[in-house]
């Protein structure tokens, strides 16, 4: 199909090629039905594909799409008959979204008499009585707000309606819903379903993920839930509907602002609800039965479903957590010196099939919740992960560990600026209050006072994680105080 030549409104960019290339791919690869179909984008926008029943003759014809959405990006649109027996070109496309209202109605009357409807007491009855108005100003402005109507009733002008207005038509320039209007051009006639596609804002989709442990131990299990909502102006009855995670690069129109949403295939007896594969270098995921999505509704669907995956906790105490080496030589003493004393609690796993996971997931919120010896679940903190691919580990923060306690502190500081070097030392206090329970505290501490430097003594072995962090593994018994020591030498 050749381009055609659009008449749209002037609020919106030019689309990305990558965008317009994948509106294409939905539409080429579809088979002719009258299914419409959805491919929702965590970028608040999806696209659609639907069908148009055309009967053409050769030539130019006029014709009238009734159901696009409210949200149209009129300039993505791709027409083309499925079977490539006609050839199709757009010579011209019109996009009306004003739908027809009482006040644009008045506004197609200005200059008219018709006649309004109210109400009048009569013998103790109400009793309906219709009055003739002329419509001197309608007080309808297209995209703004409406100004006062000015009405002609017995010659005397009032600001405001008389009654219930009564329109004789619903005259020759109005739409119900929002539609476009094609010039058509078609090499031969016939009689035939096309199918078109298109860009629509008003969709997102997003994944959230419930975690449930049992009383004691590290093993939970994992119920991954996609959210969409629909507010894009138009129900799709019985769609086949995909997602695609992944940020896809799209030019956003200057009115609008985008958002986010998710999916991924389940590990149940029965067929999965959601299935998942690789899509260019994004994930697509499918939703297996058709289903209505209403405008203005929220519906979820189960994409994931995993048991007795290890997700063990881990605690960090970072006392120095707000302070980082910003590129320059600090001499400050007291830079770093003020630590915090809570130790966050982490949730930990590996996203592989040894793990009864290796699906890719999307990005969304995930919810951890622990079972009470009464069998009762209970809420134990949250946190957000982004587009995790598969054998990568996803690390959540639930919140701060009440029974443990970290104290840091300098205990001293040298600097000498002839010779060009710096010694620092701290002293670490890990106290671990649990009645009954050992555990593992990772003591992450960030060197930021200069780029080159040396431990030069130390209480316990620690590891290199980063050109300027440093991480310690220090077991700590139930009601056992541990301390960490170490010296650092900076030098420039």
């Amino acid at each position: 199909m050749r381009d055609g030549q659009f008449n749209h409104q002037p609020d919106y960019t030019i689309k990305n090629s990558t965008i317009l290339f994948l509106v294409a791919v939905a539409v080429s690869c579809a088979s002719a039905t009258t299914q419409p179909a959805l491919t929702i984008y965590n970028q608040n926008f999806a696209v659609v594909r639907d069908s148009v029943p055309l009967d053409l003759k050769a030539g130019v014809n006029d014709v009238r799409y009734p159901d696009a959405t409210a949200q149209v990006e009129p300039d993505s649109v791709i027409l083309r008959d499925p079977t490539g027996r006609h050839s199709l070109q757009i010579l011209e496309q019109n996009y009306r979204n004003d739908p027809v209202t009482q006040e644009l109605l008045l506004s197609l009357f200005e200059g008219k008499t018709i006649d309004f409807e109210r109400m009048r007491l009569k013998d103790n009855t109400q009793t309906p009585e219709l009055i003739p108005g002329k419509i001197i100003r309608s007080g309808y402005v297209p995209g703004e707000n409406s100004e006062q109507p000015i009405i002609e009733v017995n010659g005397k002008m009032q600001f405001s309606l008389p009654g219930q207005p009564l329109f004789p038509d619903l005259g020759d320039d109005t739409v119900l819903k929002p539609t476009l209007n094609w010039l058509l051009q078609s090499n031969k006639p016939g009689k035939f379903d096309a199918e078109v596609g298109y860009i629509t804002g008003g969709f997102t989709w997003e994944a959230d993920y419930n975690l449930v442990s049992p009383e004691k131990g590290d093993m939970v299990d994992l119920v991954g839930w996609i959210t969409m909502n629909n507010n894009c102006g138009k129900t799709f009855e019985n769609a086949k509907i995909k997602l695609m995670a992944g940020n896809v690069n799209k030019i956003q129109p200057v009115s609008r602002v985008m958002e986010m949403a998710t999916l991924s295939g389940g590990a149940m007896p029965q067929a999965p609800a959601v299935t998942e594969k690789t899509f260019d270098e994004f994930h697509l995921y499918s939703i297996a039965r058709p289903t209505t999505l209403h405008d203005h509704e929220t519906k979820q669907v189960e994409f994931v479903h995993a048991e007795n995956v290890v997700a063990p906790t881990i605690y960090v105490y970072d006392g120095a957590s707000d302070y980082r080496f910003y590129g320059g030589l600090n001499y400050d003493q007291g830079y770093g010196t003020e630590g915090n004393k809570k130790i966050t609690v982490v949730r930990e796993f590996v996203n592989a099939e040894t793990n009864h996971l290796g699906i890719a997931l999307p990005a969304g919120k995930m919810r951890f919740y622990r079972r009470d010896a009464d069998g009762q679940l209970e809420f134990v903190g949250e946190d957000q992960i982004d587009h995790t691919p598969r054998n990568e580990t996803i690390r959540v923060t639930t919140g701060n560990a009440f029974d443990l306690v970290g104290e840091r502190k300098q205990t001293s500081f040298h600097v000498d600026t002839g010779d060009k070097w710096m010694d620092e030392s701290f002293e670490i206090k890990l106290r671990n209050r649990k009645k009954d329970q050992p555990v593992e505290i990772r003591v992450v501490e960030h060197l930021y006072r200069w780029n080159n430097w040396e431990i030069t003594q130390k209480s316990d072995d620690f590891k290199k994680t980063d050109s300027q962090t440093i991480e310690f593994c220090v077991p700590v018994k139930p009601d056992e105080e541990k301390v960490v020591t170490y010296t650092v030498h900076y030098s420039w």
